[in-house]
């Protein structure tokens, strides 16, 4: 098999917050690992621990790293001829400054695919007193960003605007302790006056409202909302129904597709037209038994073309 991109997954975070359970769930996904072989580089033991059975069922070999000094790239180009692995997981002990990453050089074929920090949420307050620099330094390069054992009473909101100005880019995650995961978004953290009505959205606000309507069904259920995109035409609607959207660059510039909502109204699907729509959110359950928002139209009149055509997602 020729090997191609090895993608190396890098997990930061203080001891105990969560770096090993979020590793082996990369582990366990072959979307991330291409199912190959899994080279796990450690550099610090947690109480939860890479265990064997989860290895051997998912082609993971861990190697631990207990010196700072044993992670260079001399080293990792050794790993790489040992093992040739087709994923890699970097847990990082953040104790060793993220400075130290901008030193390794990787091997040829490996490259960063994603950095996320951890935060253990009984921690997360003290830890941003009293050791700021050293939890705060991976999150401001972060992509994602995920604070766990969160309780009902912890401020989240609070924390996601902290977290927010020293990375305006990540996705932020707060895991709770029943399971669950949300994102901590408030209505007060949303760019458009959700008291409104309607609650207006403007272009540039098309791309958030459409990420935390999907994500958050219910924070709009029987709302009214005002805002410019297209009708289109899709094969398995019945008549009175059409596609409200507008076209997005969901990866890259040759992936443009409509993202938007099921409108029920009369307009007559013509995706070259925009025009502004006046409708009523309603939470709805699919096929799949997930939740989503559709739209009932009870207004529309003509638009002009907005003044970027493309939606843009610009993370909360």
């Amino acid at each position: 098999m020729i090997r191609r991109f090895v993608p190396v997954y890098l997990l930061t975070g203080f001891l105990e917050s969560g770096k090993t359970t979020l590793g082996l769930t990369i582990l366990g996904n072959e979307r991330f690992t291409g199912g190959g072989k899994v080279l796990i580089v450690c550099c610090e033991d947690g109480e939860k621990e890479w265990d064997g059975e989860s290895l051997k069922k998912n082609k993971g070999v861990l190697v631990m790293l207990e010196e700072e000094e044993e992670l260079n790239s001399e080293r990792l180009q050794e790993l790489e001829n040992e093992h040739k692995p087709t994923c890699v997981i970097l847990e990082y002990n953040s104790m060793w400054g993220v400075d130290k990453l901008d030193t390794l050089r990787l091997p040829r074929l490996w490259d960063w695919a994603q950095m996320v920090t951890t935060a253990d949420g009984g921690t997360f307050d003290n830890y941003m007193t009293n050791m700021r620099k050293l939890l705060t330094d991976p999150m401001k390069f972060a992509d994602m960003i995920t604070i766990n054992r969160c309780k009902p009473e912890f401020n989240k909101a609070s924390w996601r605007k902290q977290l927010r100005a020293m990375n305006a880019n990540a996705t932020i995650f707060f895991e709770n302790l029943d399971g669950t995961v949300d994102d901590g978004i408030t209505d007060e953290d949303l760019p458009y006056d959700m008291k409104a009505d309607p609650i207006v959205i403007s272009d540039e606000q098309f791309g958030i409202f459409y990420v935390d309507s999907m994500d958050h069904p219910e924070r709009y259920h029987d709302k009214r909302v005002r805002l410019v995109g297209q009708a289109w035409k899709r094969g398995n609607f019945p008549k009175g129904y059409y596609y409200f959207a507008r076209n997005a660059m969901t990866c890259c510039s040759n992936d443009i597709a409509p993202c938007g909502w099921v409108c029920k109204g009369d307009r007559t699907p013509d995706n070259k037209t925009y025009f502004t729509l006046t409708a009523r959110c309603q939470q709805v359950q699919g096929p799949d038994g997930q939740l989503a928002m559709m739209l009932h139209e009870l207004q529309t009149e003509k638009a002009k073309v907005p003044h970027e055509e493309l939606v843009s997602f610009v993370n909360l």
